[in-house]
């Protein structure tokens, strides 16, 4: 055995790994970060900010909007259904 670590699949292996490693480095230093880098433009307060902890005003959770909204249809129906009841008593 030789004293040398040898890398496993030889030097021209070794080499390629590098430049590909390399070239993966380089490709990252290219890519924009943001996306007005990218060319996009724009402003940093969009309406994806409204979807964020970042959002001002009042949260509610969706689930809450869904059973109010319910709570409200029933409501507009109970009061038609009682003014047809109260219409035939009266």
């Amino acid at each position: 055995m030789s004293s040398t670590a040898v890398p496993p699949g030889g030097q021209r292996t070794l080499q390629k790994r590098r430049a590909a490693q390399s070239a993966k480095e380089k490709q990252q230093k290219q890519t924009p970060t943001s996306t007005r880098q990218a060319g996009f433009g724009g402003s940093s307060n969009s309406i994806l900010k409204l979807y964020t902890d970042e959002a001002n005003g009042l949260r509610v959770d969706p689930l809450v909007v869904l059973f109010l909204a319910v709570g409200f249809i029933f409501s507009v129906i109970a009061l038609h259904v009682i003014a047809k009841v109260s219409g035939k008593l009266f």
